[in-house]
């Protein structure tokens, strides 16, 4: 093998593996369409999640709040070792899904770009609103200035929510947007 160029031998194995790690492909239409297609389907086992749903937070404790940027890959994990998996599993991949995982890491993609894009369109009105709620903590008499940057860490968390939730890839979020009413329908978000 030629030495005099490990620089160029290191380049090259970056860029064939680079397609493997890259954080995933693409979010197209008919990604979009199949993962809202993959949802209605679902829908006729809506029981049966709900029922797996209870059982899974009786074995948690119920104490554990969801990662609401991973909750279709978190949810998945959780599944494992149940018959709902699989069930999960053949209707995925009935509409183009190679499995599970793949299908819930679009659906945490989609929600997230999804989310974004609501977002966007009320960013103003919450800026104001949480605005207007710091105003009123910051000059409350009836708070100690303890519960008073007790509250402003509370507002802080959730404006970095916020701000986490609207950032997502603009290319995720041109894939959703002709979809939106459609993930409203499928998730009878709707009313």
């Amino acid at each position: 093998m030629n030495r005099s160029h490990p620089i160029l031998l290191i380049l090259s194995c970056l860029l064939a593996l680079a397609p493997l790690s890259a954080h995933a492909e693409t979010l197209t239409d008919q990604t979009v369409r199949s993962f809202i297609n993959s949802l209605e389907a679902l829908q006729d086992m809506e029981d049966d999640f709900d029922q797996l749903t209870e059982d899974l937070a009786d074995e948690d404790g119920g104490a554990e709040m969801p990662d609401m940027s991973r909750i279709f890959s978190s949810s998945v994990e959780r599944m494992k070792g149940h018959d709902m998996y699989n069930r999960l599993e053949d209707v995925v991949q009935q509409h183009g899904f190679s499995s599970a995982e793949q299908w819930s890491e679009t659906g945490d993609r989609v929600f997230h770009a999804w989310s974004a894009l609501e977002m966007g369109e009320q960013s103003g009105q919450m800026n104001q609103e949480m605005s207007k709620a710091m105003d009123e903590i910051n000059n409350n008499p009836n708070m100690s200035e303890a519960q008073k940057e007790q509250m402003r860490e509370m507002m802080g968390g959730a404006m970095s929510a916020y701000e986490q939730a609207a950032n997502a890839p603009e290319a995720d979020k041109r894939a959703v947007r002709p979809h939106r009413d459609a993930l409203r329908a499928a998730t009878g978000s709707d009313d």
